[in-house]
């Protein structure tokens, strides 16, 4: 340790030289020259240890890179005294005990950092350089009257008191300055309220630990907090410090992650005045975020409230930084302004054991050994000590004018941040940081020759060994405190447990801090966060603040970026035809299958609806009854020309194409029926060619009677004999000819690309229409193209037998029949093409009914009406008139 005292001698000569002389503001100045300003007790190892006992509300210096200038550290911080005490009891508890260093004896060496980084600087090299310092005990530890009267400032009766290891600092600006300096000595510290992610950097800080959590798993466990109240709108605000600039840069990175948007970023100076005030203000009131998380420490929260007490606004819910997280004296000063808060606050001890008896042990008699204490005496009981060392701390105009302390003081009858021991949470890591050092130097004294960890497997002297030895066994220190296992990350940062706090008013109109949840990032990362919300309290009572900048997009809805605003202001766009979507806030909307479709809501695909013509439907029904009324028809005229087959009328219109007729034409009625109900493949390869050669029978049997009554007239012509190429065996042969090719057609359709059944969704997407399709569209109008040519064809027949006699022959019948068909289906084309689904097998079926229908009644109606209702004209003699 020889030549790092040396050198730190020298750093320290220029310290004082350069730092504290120019610097040093007025209280904390002479921490550095008088040594009643310091702890101190004799071990053999000394730890040191920094804590604020003085802070100043303004700062001139705001990172340890800015140049410091001279100010006042006239407050007295009563909490840093407990954490200070609390490193002292713990030394005691640790010393007293048998399972833990029985061979060793810890010291301490504590010193006041004032929260300043020159002050604390120079502390730091006070405890680490072995300067001389005389000794005081705790009252804990008795010193006799001939060991006070001998302990006087000569260079024979002091202690060199050298600190291998220091316990501090608070803050984390202040944590870094000390590391720049320390960090080259390898002298480690343990932070016990640092939290900036930035010393998690081991590489730039390898001698850091700390027994607080880093900001990372406080950001994590914030931005998870905002996410699950459905916060996508906060603002953010923060001093200008290294803590709250990394901690914001952390938020917003992580905010990312769960879709949460700053509506405003702003960093305030340390020292508020009142053109800072108003322009905070500004940003918060022009904004439309009520929810302000707020990266600061105590003394500029008192500030912003205050501020925001006097314009009275209200409504804001209020998410606390663990700087702030438990601040009763917050609550004392804002009224009902922070009521409903929530804030993470770094895990309590419940109780640790003898701590409340070790604050409340100090008297009278034994604060005059030490200005800290003294100074806190003055402070608890607003009195003044005769001979006080602390005239010098206060600077007050009215401090000679208190009442003297007449030794009638008790704590107990009093209330200070010293004595509560009811939230013990930086006091609990000061007790972990005593415990982490401990154990270091147990596994050290554990250590055998032969089996150590340094070169040639060797040993460190527990009572003689370097710093960095110390933090290798620091490092990897796992050890239980109060039940509590502690370990450390490879970073040097400890497992994050938060406690969440909600601010409530108690029945005494006191801060009532309730613990609604916690965050432990050892657990998996979606159950870290384990909120309590039943029992929260709000700003605004019982209902949570809303706060986004745009409403959710309900589901059916897609999010529509607004260009150059955050993520989180967007408008809502509905689901394009087709798509869906089944969540609030859907980025994209999802296409539906290709047999589903979106309800009317669009936020889930469903079937589609079946579409064709159906049996169970009023046009299927109707064009069903028409088909088999028909049929009907046609055989009931079948039956009347069966039982009048002998009587002239029927002879004298060939009586067997008559009948042929008759059946083809219920076979066309039949035909129908295959339109309808659910098409199939072997359903679509029957329609078609059925509905071809059914008609091509009808039209051929027509084609056959008009030209046999035209032979049978051209035959009467002197030397003709065309009637015997038309016999009743060329009739049947001309017949089955005509429907032969059209037969031929269709297999050949049939062959080639036949028919079948296909699902569109072309027409109407909402709708699967099972239709049949041609397949080959040529083969199709082919049919329909040969079937109009027979029916050409007979027509010209009709028109050249019109001069023959009306009472023998039906040219005038089947011209007009045929004058009907071509109507229909030249009608139907049209219409064919231009309508889809069901509608179009409607058509078809309706043309082929029509045109059935018009061939059995323009041919047959006149007939049948004479055979039954004229029986007198159904003889030979009438049908020979002319």
């Amino acid at each position: 340790m020889a030549s790092l005292t040396a050198k730190l001698l020298v750093i320290l000569s220029l310290v004082r030289g350069k730092v504290g002389s120019a610097a040093a503001p007025d209280t904390c100045v002479f921490l550095g020259e008088e040594e009643d300003s310091s702890l101190y007790e004799d071990g053999d190892v000394v730890i040191g240890g920094l804590f604020p006992l003085h802070y100043s509300p303004v700062y001139s210096s705001l990172t340890y890179k800015a140049k410091p200038t001279p100010n006042t550290y006239n407050y007295f911080s009563s909490r840093a005294l407990r954490w200070m005490q609390t490193m002292t009891f713990t030394i005691d508890e640790i010393n007293h005990r048998s399972d833990l260093l029985p061979q060793l004896k810890l010291g301490f060496h504590i010193r006041d950092s004032c929260d300043d980084i020159a002050v604390s600087l120079r502390a730091s090299f006070l405890l680490v350089n072995g300067k001389p310092v005389r000794s005081f005990r705790t009252e804990s530890v008795k010193k006799s009257e001939s060991q006070e009267k001998s302990n006087d400032l000569s260079c024979t009766a002091v202690n060199r008191t050298v600190s291998s290891v220091i316990i501090g600092d608070a803050g984390s600006g202040v944590s870094m300055g000390l590391l720049q300096s320390l960090g080259s000595f390898y002298i480690p510290l343990v932070s016990y309220f640092a939290s900036c992610s930035c010393l998690s950097n081991q590489r730039e800080f390898p001698t850091f630990m700390r027994t607080m959590p880093s900001d990372t798993f406080q950001i994590k466990a914030l931005a998870q907090l905002v996410s699950y109240f459905g916060w996508t709108w906060v603002g953010v605000i923060g001093v200008e410090s290294d803590y709250a600039r990394f901690a914001i840069q952390l938020f917003l990175q992580e905010s990312v992650h769960f879709s949460v948007c700053a509506a405003y970023t702003h960093f305030y100076p340390v020292g508020l005045s009142q053109q800072d005030l108003d322009k905070l203000l500004k940003v918060i009131q022009t904004s439309s975020s009520k929810v302000i998380i707020n990266f600061s420490g105590e003394a500029e929260m008192q500030a912003i409230i205050r501020e925001v007490q006097h314009r009275n606004l209200t409504g804001f819910q209020w998410i606390a930084s663990e700087a702030w997280a438990t601040s009763k004296l917050l609550w004392e000063k804002s009224g009902n302004l922070l009521m409903g808060t929530l804030g993470f606050a770094i895990q309590r001890a419940d109780v640790i054991p003898g701590l409340q008896q070790h604050l409340m042990s100090l008297t009278l008699s034994s604060v005059h050994k030490l200005a800290f204490l003294a100074e806190f005496w003055e402070e608890t009981f607003n009195c003044r000590l005769n001979g006080s060392m602390n005239t010098h701390y206060h600077g007050m105009e009215n401090y000679q004018d208190r009442v003297s302390c007449d030794g009638t003081e008790v704590l107990n009858y009093v209330y200070s941040p010293y004595s509560d021991v009811t939230q013990l949470r930086v006091s609990y890591n000061v007790y972990k940081a005593v415990y982490l050092v401990a154990h270091a130097l147990q596994d050290m004294s554990n250590c055998k020759d032969g089996d150590g960890p340094f070169l040639n497997k060797t040993c460190a002297d527990p009572k003689n060994f370097q710093p960095w030895q110390l933090l290798y066994y620091m490092k990897q220190s796992n050890f239980s405190v109060l039940g509590e296992k502690v370990n450390f990350d490879q970073n040097g940062d400890p497992i994050a447990y938060y406690d969440l706090m909600n601010w409530q008013r108690g029945p005494d109109g006191s801060l009532n801090l309730v613990k609604v949840g916690f965050y432990d990032a050892s657990l998996p990362g979606g159950h870290s966060l384990v909120i309590n919300g039943s029992v929260i309290m709000w700003p605004a009572g019982k209902q949570a603040i809303w706060s986004v900048c745009s409403e959710g997009c309900p589901p059916g809805s897609r999010v529509a970026r607004r260009k150059g605003e955050p993520i989180c202001c967007y408008d809502c766009v509905p689901c394009a035809e087709g798509e869906v979507s089944n969540k609030t806030d859907s980025v994209d909307c999802s296409q539906c299958s290709k047999n589903t479709w979106p309800n009317q809501a669009r936020d889930r695909c469903i079937p589609k609806a079946i579409e064709y013509l159906s049996y169970y439907e009023f046009m299927g029904i109707l064009l069903c009854v028409v088909s088999v009324l028909g049929a009907c028809i046609s055989l009931g005229i079948i039956v009347i020309f069966f039982i009048y087959k002998d009587t002239p009328l029927v002879r004298a219109n060939n009586m067997e194409l008559s009948f042929l007729l008759l059946v083809f034409l219920t076979i066309c009625f039949l035909v129908g029926l295959l339109f309808l109900g659910e098409p199939s493949d072997w359903l679509c390869r029957v329609r078609y060619p059925a509905f071809g050669i059914s008609f091509a029978l009808c039209i051929s049997c027509l084609l056959a009677k008009t030209t046999v009554v035209l032979m049978a007239f051209r035959s009467r012509l002197p030397g003709s004999n065309a009637m015997k190429w038309f016999g009743s065996k060329q009739q049947r042969a001309s017949v089955l000819l005509g429907a032969a090719v059209q037969g031929m057609i269709c297999l050949i359709w049939l062959v080639i690309n036949p028919p079948h059944a296909n699902q569109n969704t072309d027409y109407h997407s909402a709708t699967i229409i099972i239709e049949c399709v041609t397949g080959s569209d040529a083969g199709f109008w082919l049919v329909l193209g040969y079937i109009g040519l027979l029916a050409c064809m007979c027509l010209i027949m009709a028109f050249l037998a019109r001069q023959l006699p009306d009472n023998f022959n039906e040219a005038k019948l089947i011209t007009f029949s045929i004058l009907i068909f071509f109507a229909v289906w030249i009608t139907f084309i049209p219409v064919y093409v231009s309508t889809a689904g069901k509608y179009t097998v409607a058509v078809h079926v309706f043309a082929i009914l029509a045109s059935a229908l018009g061939l059995l009644f323009c041919i047959f109606a006149p007939k049948c009406y004479i055979i039954l209702l004229k029986p007198e004209k159904n003889s030979k003699k009438q049908i020979m008139q002319k």
